[in-house]
């Protein structure tokens, strides 16, 4: 069920047009360095750490969003890893949706305030370099991606996020894993007791633009408006973990 889910939502609603999501750059469509050629992700049986992998055309990671200079309408990039893996094994609580591994730059905001990125001492002005987040999306018809993260009310005690959360009223976290870019693979390091020992899951692969919306109650706070590029040409999650 969730695979076809998956599949509906992200190429059923490709040709929509929507009056959110302008601010996306148009070379991002066409660029090499979000065209997915392979994807990958390894378990260190030595080290106890997963390493997940997007290899491109172009160069990883180079193309980044202009500034758009506010929160609301900012323009969001993403070298994401759909997943199998359950909400409570990357530290949020029993809720439904796509647990999702997002690599992203975004520089008109920063959402990891306990991380220092560019080490410059300034833990608030680092959104453009890529960063780790885990995600649960659900379907969302108002953006042409069929997606979003998930929101809840910012008063619902029930809710349950990982201390490293950004503060945001989203199923989000910013658990400062190592995101590394190099020619044309952008990687992120991950210690398996940060997933729950988890080394057995499905996954894939997808390149896709987003936008933040804080102003209109008929979108998501954080939707998906563009997908570039999908390992797996379907979504269909077909990718197993490698051990070594």
């Amino acid at each position: 069920m969730k695979i076809v889910f998956i599949n509906l939502v992200f190429f059923s609603m490709s040709s929509l047009l929507w009056a959110q999501g302008h601010n996306e750059n148009s070379a991002f469509a066409t660029s090499a360095n979000l065209q997915i050629e392979s994807t990958s992700v390894v378990y260190s049986e030595e080290l106890e750490q997963l390493v997940f992998t997007i290899t491109v055309k172009g160069d990883a990671g180079k193309s980044v969003p202009n500034l758009f200079g506010q929160m609301n309408g900012a323009p969001v990039l993403g070298y994401v890893f759909p997943t199998t893996l359950s909400p409570t094994d990357v530290g949020f609580g029993e809720t439904d949706g796509i647990v999702a591994m997002a690599l992203t730059s975004h520089p008109d905001f920063d959402d990891t305030p306990l991380w220092d990125e560019n080490m410059d001492r300034n833990y608030l002005n680092d959104g453009v370099i890529w960063h780790p987040h885990w995600v649960v999306l659900t379907q969302n018809s108002a953006v042409p991606g069929g997606l979003a993260v998930k929101q809840f009310d910012s008063n619902d005690d029930s809710v349950v996020l990982p201390p490293t959360n950004p503060g945001m009223p989203m199923y989000m976290d910013s658990p400062g894993y190592s995101v590394i870019t190099k020619g044309n693979k952008i990687r992120v390091i991950i210690p398996a007791y940060r997933m729950n020992n988890k080394t057995d899951f499905n996954f894939d692969a997808v390149t896709a633009y987003m936008e933040v919306n804080t102003s209109n109650k008929r979108y998501p706070l954080l939707g998906v408006y563009n997908v570039y590029s999908v390992a797996s040409g379907n979504l269909s999650l077909p990718y197993s973990v490698d051990k070594k």
